[in-house]
């Protein structure tokens, strides 16, 4: 549907012809997106949906700043920085600056990262601080717990769990595997030594992935240190903390007031007025 949505675009536009940005700048692809499909971008509106098709089929560097994407596409600035924003709050993009890693400097350059697949804020808050990798595998519809829960059934017939108690033993599921456990080990946790019968196979594997639960592994040195990245609001440009820019934009052009730090200040007046009753209190005392 997401290709469909830019029949408005000219024929003579291809994204091969597209300009790209000076070397260094222009646009990112995050790590870590889902295949192409025809339904990618048919949860957003009409125009934003066809500049989202566009940018995606653009190669990293390209300049997507709103002058050059008004001259090959037909919008105006003022809707393509709107359709921007919009890509922004949905977890389509996001802007900020990036340490060159190398580079032996305190050199900062300007990203904007686009990501077919939408991210929540949580995702964006990893990304920025490194704890996303370039080659980590896009994270499946189901997760390897609930996978492992679900087939369950079929290892040990007795153990069979409804979708419910899947999702809520998930968690337990995935203490095991942060700690290094391979679907064999669970598994041979879970179904080693079974009492027949059993009355309640939900608490019964709940009482199991509990009390067997193994050591926490150290944690692996990374090879490299993660990149650094700051975020920005995507409409006045202001640096901040990931969390503190949901949806990519501050508390300011989201409408929202910070509360005020304390009491306002007394005027001078006031002011000497204490002074001087402090003074007659003083002389009263003597």
């Amino acid at each position: 549907m997401a290709d469909t949505q830019l029949s408005a675009v000219p024929s003579q536009v291809h994204a091969h012809t597209h300009p790209m940005a000076n070397p260094g700048y222009g646009k990112r692809s995050a790590p870590n997106q889902l295949a192409p499909t025809k339904q990618t971008f048919a949860h957003l509106p009409r125009r934003e949906a066809a500049v989202a098709a566009y940018i995606d089929r653009l190669a990293d560097g390209s300049d997507i700043s709103v002058k050059t994407l008004a001259k090959v596409l037909p919008y105006g600035q003022c809707a393509l920085r709107t359709a921007l924003n919009h890509l922004a709050r949905t977890g389509h993009l996001r802007r900020g600056r990036e340490h060159l890693k190398g580079s032996n400097s305190a050199r900062w350059v300007t990203r904007t990262w686009f990501s077919r697949t939408a991210r929540d804020d949580t995702w964006w808050t990893a990304f920025a601080g490194g704890e996303l990798r370039e080659d980590d595998p896009p994270r499946p519809t189901r997760s390897r717990a609930l996978i492992l829960l679900a087939a369950l059934g079929r290892t040990a017939p007795s153990l069979s769990l409804s979708a419910a108690e899947c999702v809520a033993l998930e968690p337990l599921v995935a203490r095991w595997f942060i700690r290094g456990a391979t679907d064999a080990e669970v598994l041979r946790a879970l179904t080693t030594g079974l009492p027949d019968p059993i009355h309640s196979p939900a608490a019964f594997t709940r009482n199991r992935l509990t009390n067997k639960l193994p050591l926490e592994a150290p944690a692996p040195v990374p090879a490299t240190p993660p990149a650094l990245r700051v975020l920005e609001c995507d409409t006045c440009g202001t640096p901040g903390r990931p969390e503190a820019l949901p949806g990519g934009a501050c508390a300011s052009c989201r409408g929202e007031h910070a509360p005020p730090r304390g009491p306002a200040a007394l005027p001078p007046s006031r002011v000497h007025a204490h002074a001087q009753l402090a003074r007659q209190s003083a002389r009263s005392a003597r």
